[in-house]
């Protein structure tokens, strides 16, 4: 399961951000983002801002996911055909 609150906490580490700084894009304060932060899940409309301020994608976590799911669904079908 996709825990996004860690994904984005990483993906801040590794841009070389701050949650300060993130919060300051986001124009809230840095503790609403340590609450997201241990969320698995958060509102789209964040999620987006969110991916805008750090230009990256977070919603393809959830596509992979989708798509990955599909394909389990498709193979364990394809095995009771057999």
């Amino acid at each position: 399961m996709i825990h996004i609150g860690q994904i984005i906490k990483k993906q801040v580490a590794e841009t070389g951000k701050t949650t300060v700084w993130l919060s300051q894009q986001l124009g809230c304060h840095r503790t609403n983002l340590y609450k997201i932060y241990e969320k698995p899940t958060i509102d789209t409309g964040m999620l987006m801002r969110i991916s805008r301020a750090l230009n990256h994608d977070f919603f393809s976590y959830y596509s992979d996911a989708l798509i990955e799911r599909e394909r389990k669904e498709e193979n364990k079908a394809r095995k009771g055909e057999m």
